[in-house]
């Protein structure tokens, strides 16, 4: 019985939601007998009843529209380049022996830490943000689209030649087709970092949209509403994960 429930295609979503409301109802009880600090961190319940406040007090919404237009920037950046980057890297194999250890180290730096170079470079605007969230976004594309077209199985390359394709054909038609699922999780990826370093140089520069609010929420101590404003970033950064598996279930309807 239980494992033809654990079989089930929503069982697995079941049982991260429930884990969720476990842990958020142990941490409001730890709170409530003072285990934890509650001017540390807040109540749960005091965090949901503080959505509506910050999505009508703080405009939210425009704020996020803020975030995600330099989101979407950073992230066709990420996309083109980063991809574009990937196919050099393939097609050089010097230029990939001599590049992609440095390719690979950027990916595990600590990026948001050179903020203060794009504000003497760009200034103190959007523009900053967005070349943020690109640099800190490039990385993982590039390496996992590298990966998926040196993984393309050799029998399809032979199967290719076989049929005298052009390298362009034979890019178009094999590679690319079977390197995308790789490519889009370094897509994932990659639009998940994009995301994170923009909050979190909107967040250090006080500029632009859900990292400034954050910024001033948290000075002026506002927790239930900082934590909301937190809440919120996490939601938008699972919808971006969950968008982008889609749209690849859609682009490979057949596995």
């Amino acid at each position: 019985m239980i494992g033809s429930v654990a079989k089930h295609k929503y069982f697995p979503a079941a049982l991260g939601i429930g884990s969720l409301f476990v842990f958020v109802a142990l941490l409001e009880l730890l709170i409530r007998v003072g285990m934890i600090n509650r001017f540390i961190v807040p109540m749960p319940s005091d965090i949901v009843a503080a959505f509506p406040r910050v999505i009508v007090e703080e405009h939210v919404l425009q704020r996020f529209v803020l975030t995600a237009g330099e989101a979407f920037s950073a992230s066709v950046l990420v996309t083109i380049v980063g991809v574009a980057g990937g196919v050099v890297l393939h097609r050089y194999n010097l230029l990939r022996l001599a590049t992609e250890t440095w390719v690979a180290a950027i990916a595990a730096a600590p990026l948001v830490l050179m903020y203060p170079l794009y504000l003497v470079i760009f200034g103190r605007s959007a523009l900053t943000i967005v070349m943020m969230g690109f640099t800190a976004g490039i990385a993982p594309v590039i390496l996992k689209t590298l990966e998926g077209l040196l993984a393309t199985r050799r029998v399809l390359i032979n199967v290719g030649k076989s049929f005298n394709l052009t390298p362009s054909q034979q890019f178009w038609k094999i590679l690319f087709p079977a390197a995308l699922p790789t490519i889009f999780v370094g897509l994932r990826l990659g639009l998940i970092f994009a995301l994170i370093n923009i909050v979190g140089v909107e967040f250090l520069i006080n500029f632009g949209g859900l990292g400034q609010l954050i910024n001033e929420l948290a000075e002026r101590y506002d927790l239930a509403g900082m934590y909301a404003a937190i809440c919120f970033v996490i939601l938008v950064s699972i919808s971006v994960f969950l968008l982008t598996e889609r749209l690849e279930r859609w682009l490979r309807p057949v596995d």
